[in-house]
C-alpha cells in the first residue's frame, strides 16, 4: 500500500501507453521467474477479498483522490492504473479502499432517495439492497463482462501472445464509470426533484433528462478512457459509439415529453411497494 502525502498521484511519474512495453510471454523452456511468480486470477481475488475488512492497511486517501479526478481530470486515474500494472504486474485495484467509499456512497444517496420517496425503515433497506446487488453489482456484472468479452475478443492487437483484459480491470472500469453517475443521479438530483424536476413542464423534463444525458454520456467516456489505456488494445473508440444512440433517445425523450426521472422515482417506487 502507497501512502500519499497529499492528495496526488505518485510522484514517480507513472508510464503512459506508449512507453510501457509489451514483451511476449516466455516460451516453456525458458520460465521467466516473474511469470512463475505472477499470482493467478483466483490468488488476486482472494487476496483483494481478505484486505476487504481490514480498514487500516486501505489506503483511503488515495481512494478519495481517484474520486475526485474521477470528474477532474479522469485521465490521471488510468496513468495511475498503469503505473500499478510496472511496480505490482496487474491492471485491476489490489486495494479495496475504493470499493468501501463508493459503498458509502451508495448508502448516503439512498437515505436521501428514502427521505425524499418517503420510505419506511424496511423500504429503504429494500431500496439499498437494489441500489448495491442490482443497479451498481448487477449491471455492472453484466456490462464489465461484456465488454471484457469483446476486448479480449476482437480488440486485442496480437492475439497469438498472452495479452489480454484482466476481468477485475474490468469491473474497476465499471466502479470508475458508475462513481460520477451515482453522483449526478443519486445525490445531485436529490435537491431539484421536487421544487423542478417532478413538475408537469418542459423545463422539468428538460433538466432532468439533461441529467442523464450527461451522467450517461459520462460513464461511457470514462468507460472509453479506462479500456485506451491498455497499450495492447486496438480500435478502443468503439465505445463510444454510444454516444450516438445516448444522444437521439435524448432528443426523443423531449419531443414525446418523457420525464426520465420521474420515470426513474416511479420505477424505484414500483420496486419497493411491490410484492
Amino acid at each position: 500500500m502507497y501512502s500519499y502525502s497529499k492528495m496526488s498521484p505518485p510522484t514517480t511519474p507513472p508510464a503512459s501507453p506508449s512507453t510501457i512495453i509489451l514483451t511476449p510471454p516466455p516460451s516453456p523452456t525458458s520460465p521467466n521467474p516473474r511469470q512463475q511468480a505472477r499470482l493467478t486470477a483466483t490468488a488476486k481475488r482472494y487476496k483483494y477479498l481478505r484486505r476487504i475488512l481490514k480498514f487500516r492497511q486501505m489506503d483511503f486517501e488515495y481512494a478519495f483522490w481517484q474520486m475526485l479526478y474521477l470528474f477532474i481530470s479522469p485521465q490521471k486515474v488510468y496513468r495511475n492504473f498503469q503505473y500499478r500494472k510496472c511496480t505490482k504486474d496487474q491492471w485491476a485495484r489490489d486495494d479495496p479502499a475504493f470499493l468501501v467509499l463508493l459503498s458509502f456512497w451508495l448508502c448516503a444517496s439512498s437515505i436521501g432517495f428514502a427521505v425524499v420517496l418517503k420510505l419506511s425503515f424496511f423500504g429503504f433497506i429494500k431500496f439499498l439492497f437494489w441500489v448495491i446487488f442490482v443497479d451498481c453489482v448487477g449491471v455492472g456484472l453484466v456490462i464489465a463482462t461484456l465488454f471484457w468479452f469483446i476486448a479480449n475478443k476482437y480488440l486485442v492487437v496480437s492475439p497469438t501472445r498472452s495479452y489480454d483484459v484482466e476481468w477485475g480491470y474490468a469491473f474497476d472500469v465499471h466502479l470508475n464509470a458508475f462513481f460520477p453517475l451515482l453522483i449526478i443521479l443519486h445525490v445531485f438530483q436529490l435537491f431539484f426533484l421536487h421544487p423542478i424536476i417532478n413538475k408537469d413542464w418542459f423545463i422539468s423534463t428538460l433538466f432532468g433528462n439533461t441529467l442523464w444525458l450527461i451522467a450517461v454520456g459520462y460513464y461511457i467516456y470514462i468507460t472509453f478512457l479506462g479500456y485506451s489505456a491498455l497499450p495492447f488494445l486496438k480500435r478502443t473508440q468503439v465505445f463510444l459509439y454510444p454516444l450516438t444512440a445516448l444522444a437521439i433517445f435524448y432528443i426523443l425523450t423531449l419531443a414525446l415529453g418523457w420525464n426520465l426521472s420521474r420515470g426513474l422515482c416511479t420505477f424505484y417506487e414500483y420496486r419497493i411497494f411491490s410484492k
